[in-house]
């Protein structure tokens, strides 16, 4: 079983290397000239676009095959009052640069649309807000070539609603109404608070879509069940993709915390999980979601490299 490790949108050790540069909107409003609010909306991307041009061959030169994007790569994109632009067109050279770096690196790239991107929602307006994100989020993998089997998009059911049971068929409707290209990228996780293991199956399986599982998620939401039960139906929803199987881990904050995220990934913690997935001997990737980021990835693996169970296979892979 080989397993790869990859993290969140910012390598912190860096320096000057935000991919998520931004203005607020207020702050834009104050600009009057029509000009130089699209050089500052230009410019914020193109130095945006040039950092994670900057992280991946960092990750590049440490093994790092696995790594999501941030979804801020360009400010203000789907807020409404904003110019509208190319962003895709204008930096075309770049776009290709990114591509190249992954493709001929054989980096597995993601993305996580914002809380905001709710397609289960009773109100259109959220909806229409949710599928704008979606178009966005589809541009950037257009323009990075990566296309719907390989370009994934994260996404939680969203909220309670009226009732689970019907936010959940809620979903399933609205997910058909998407365009095709959208509805292949979506990948479906389950949450923290609502939407358990079950829940999130119950979809998955349905749609024929698949399933990210969230262990820090289950960990904090579940029915008092083993997590070893669901991995290979979890595992199976990828059966018909490209790509292999992706799982998230962090570890809880603290007790009185524990739905935020920690720091590092407790060993014990992706331990216990790593040996219940063992017995289904099937490669899969990791992001890890902590708040040291890339850090918290090399510190989880100069642990994996003291244990006697795994096997090293670089700076952010191993085999068990």
């Amino acid at each position: 079983m080989i397993v790869r490790l990859g993290y969140v949108a910012m390598a912190i050790d860096l320096k000057n290397c935000s991919p998520s540069k931004t203005i607020t909107f207020s702050r834009f409003e104050t600009i009057e000239d029509k000009e130089v609010q699209l050089y500052k909306l230009k410019k914020l991307t193109e130095e945006n676009l040039n950092n994670t041009r900057r992280i991946l061959l960092y990750n590049k030169a440490h093994d790092i095959q696995v790594y999501r994007i941030t979804s801020k790569l360009v400010p203000l994109v789907t807020h409404q009052g904003v110019l509208e632009w190319d962003y895709t067109k204008e930096f075309n050279d770049m776009y290709k640069s990114i591509s190249s770096i992954i493709k001929e690196n054989n980096m597995r790239i993601s993305a996580h649309p914002d809380h905001f991107t709710i397609i289960s929602s009773p109100r259109d307006d959220v909806l229409k807000t949710a599928l704008q994100d979606l178009v966005y989020h589809n541009n950037i993998m257009d323009s990075i070539s990566l296309d719907e089997e390989i370009g994934k998009l994260v996404l939680h059911v969203g909220g309670k609603y009226d009732s689970k049971e019907k936010t959940k068929y809620r979903f399933i409707d609205n997910f058909a109404s998407l365009p095709k290209k959208i509805r292949k990228r979506i990948i479906l996780e389950n949450d923290d608070k609502i939407y358990d293991i079950h829940d999130v199956l119950d979809i998955c399986e349905e749609l024929k879509i698949p399933m990210v599982l969230d262990i820090h998620h289950h960990w904090c939401n579940n029915r008092d069940d083993d997590i070893k039960d669901y991995i290979d139906r979890i595992f199976n929803t990828w059966n018909y993709e490209t790509l292999i199987p992706v799982i998230h881990i962090s570890s809880p904050r603290s007790e009185k915390n524990i739905r935020a995220h920690a720091d590092d990934v407790d060993f014990e913690f992706f331990n216990e999980f790593i040996r219940k997935a063992r017995k289904f001997d099937r490669d899969f990737d990791i992001m890890i979601e902590a708040k040291n980021k890339n850090l918290a990835l090399f510190n989880l693996m100069a642990k994996i490299k003291n244990h006697p169970d795994y096997k090293v296979i670089d700076n952010a892979s191993f085999e068990i």
